[in-house]
């Protein structure tokens, strides 16, 4: 190998007849590497600020976390995932190779298609998803500009918002890396000026940085629990005050007790400013309670919410514990899949210093900082807005928020910022993974432009308007299986390779990586199918439901110790 500087190393031998090579897999040339510590570090800006991370702190919050806890619980998990992420991103620096060229050594030339071809199929999914919801972004415009009135359900205008955005995305891959830099660049200071300006006005309208914040502790609380004691059963409230006065919004409570009909009795209650009230002579354990306001001579209804015994609602020492680990371990999951192909960007990076500063920067801060603006403008709108009655009707995401303005500069605006950062999470996050994986099946038939193209079309085919919800789930369970791939890569390319990969085996047909002319690597596959199927079995088993809640851990620390013991004994034999 030729080394052109300390941490480079390029090829050797001339590849151009291989049928694993081609000028998208081959190594990036040192001239080509143009990203910086600020390039990484927008491109972790634009790609952590989306709607998925504005809400991550709304989950956590209503499972009754402070925000304290959850910015701190955020933190700590992108801190963990971002050493993986910079672990992993030392090949692509190094070697100049994409994440799936860097999976030959461990899985082998043929074997690393199931692992990149999992991560591609991911990224489509979200690809179709956040494209959809970049459509709708150009659909609210349209609203916005003409005063017609939005349809619930599909119609050809949302889906022409999708065809404009789908062709924005396919603009940036068919231009190339390059250009996704420079939208990155253009997108990361525009959206932390956003950010801190959101800030800025939850502090202007309640006029009080502080207050706002001390509304979360009622979002983290139900709006009402059931108590019993020897008079009967009581509705004990935590609804939300009005502005600058210690008054409920919701003058009055209607509750359904198990048995009545909810369109008949009982009647309308006044709230008074009560802490509690009384409901039924009997111990009841569950009724279903909604809060309404008069406000401009019109009634406005909270949802109906489901009131359980107090005693069911709060945890113990222990309980809080476990809810902490279950929250860390899904905030890890949020990025994994990046974790795994992160060499496709690091490739383009000019130091190790600039990929691991950049990434440290990036990433942690950006996660930590839009999880606290989601928490802020939320709790500075519930206070703002008096249609908000309870805590769980709270407007955490930013499309229930901006339909509460009325101003259409205001929509506007705002929907032209959440196109910026949809399109920026996009490119970065999910087009660039597929687009190589796909390029590897068939090298010299699949080029990145094509790759990009068929991310696209799958992004379509997947009908993201239709299966929005439950393909996200399906999505997130999926994810779940990668841990064990980046156990698996991180164990070979650190543990039993020392970093040291022969850059030229990489790409050739009767190589050592073909390991024997299959073309897998058994020791990978099989510590991937254990691995797999440990993390996944507490999904099916519920005694073991520990292992599944905790998949990524669990599946990441069983491949790793059981591929090094697999491998130890051909260590020997191994190129260092």
């Amino acid at each position: 190998m030729t080394k052109t500087n300390n941490e480079i190393v390029t090829l050797q031998e001339d590849h151009a007849d291989s049928s694993l090579y081609s000028a998208d897999l081959a190594p990036v040339p040192e001239s080509q590497r143009t990203w910086n510590t600020w390039h990484l570090t927008a491109l972790w800006v634009g790609m952590a600020v989306c709607i998925p991370t504005y809400l991550l702190a709304s989950y956590m919050i209503r499972s009754g976390l402070s925000w304290v806890e959850t910015l701190l619980i955020i933190g700590l998990a992108n801190l963990i995932i971002t050493i993986p992420m910079v672990l992993n991103g030392h090949a692509g620096v190094k070697y100049g190779i994409p994440f799936p060229v860097l999976g030959r050594a461990s899985f082998g030339i043929r074997g690393i298609h199931l692992a990149a071809l999992i991560r591609g199929l991911v990224a489509c999914g979200w690809f179709g998803i956040q494209t959809w919801i970049g459509g709708l972004a150009f659909y609210a415009i349209f609203i916005a500009l003409t005063g017609a009135e939005a349809a619930t359900g599909l119609t050809f205008g949302k889906f022409i918002g999708f065809a404009l955005f789908w062709i924005m995305n396919m603009y940036f891959v068919w231009k190339g890396t390059e250009s996704i830099k420079w939208l990155e660049q253009l997108s990361a200071p525009i959206l932390l000026a956003i950010g801190l300006a959101l800030i800025v006005w939850g502090t202007v309208q309640t006029g009080s940085f502080s207050r706002v914040l001390e509304q979360s502790q009622l979002l983290a609380k139900p709006t009402a629990t059931l108590q019993t004691d020897p008079d009967g059963t009581w509705l004990q409230l935590n609804p939300l005050h009005k502005k600058n006065e210690q008054v409920y919004k919701a003058d009055a409570v209607k509750v359904v007790l198990p048995g009545e009909n909810p369109s008949g009795e009982p009647a309308w209650q006044p709230i008074d400013n009560q802490s509690r009230i009384k409901v039924s002579d009997v111990s009841v354990n569950h009724a279903t309670a909604t809060f309404r306001v008069a406000l401009q001579g019109e009634f406005i209804y909270s949802s109906a919410i489901d009131v359980k015994p107090a005693a069911q609602v709060e945890t113990g020492f222990w309980g809080r514990i476990w809810t902490y680990i279950l929250w860390l371990t899904a905030m890890v999951g949020f990025w994994a899949t990046m974790s795994l192909s992160i060499a496709d960007i690091t490739r383009y990076a000019k130091s190790q210093r600039s990929q691991v500063a950049g990434q440290f920067l990036g990433l942690p801060t950006t996660m930590m900082l839009y999880s606290f603006v989601g928490v802020f403008v939320t709790c500075a709108a519930i206070i703002n807005f008096d249609d908000v009655l309870i805590g769980e009707d709270a407007p955490w995401d930013p499309v229930s928020l901006m339909a509460k303005f009325e101003n259409p500069a205001v929509v506007i605006v705002a929907q032209i910022f959440m196109i910026i950062a949809t399109l920026s999470t996009n490119i970065a996050a999910n087009v660039i993974a597929p687009a190589n994986a796909f390029s590897n099946l068939l090298p010299r038939k699949i080029s990145f432009r094509t790759g990009g193209l068929i991310t696209g079309v799958i992004g379509i085919l997947i009908c993201p308007w239709y299966l929005l919800d439950e393909i996200s789930a399906l999505l997130l369970f999926v994810s779940g299986l990668l841990g064990p791939v980046l156990g698996i890569m991180l164990c070979d390319y650190y543990v039993i390779r020392k970093t040291q990969v022969e850059l030229d085996e990489l790409y050739k047909e009767n190589g050592k990586f073909m390991f024997g002319g299959s073309g897998f690597n058994r020791a990978a596959i099989i510590a991937f199918t254990v691995g797999v199927g440990l993390a996944l079995v507490g999904y099916w088993v519920p005694k073991l439901n520990f292992l599944y809640t905790t998949s990524w851990f669990t599946g990441f620390f069983i491949s790793f110790g059981l591929y090094y013991f697999l491998m130890k004994k051909a260590i020997k034999h191994i190129g260092t």
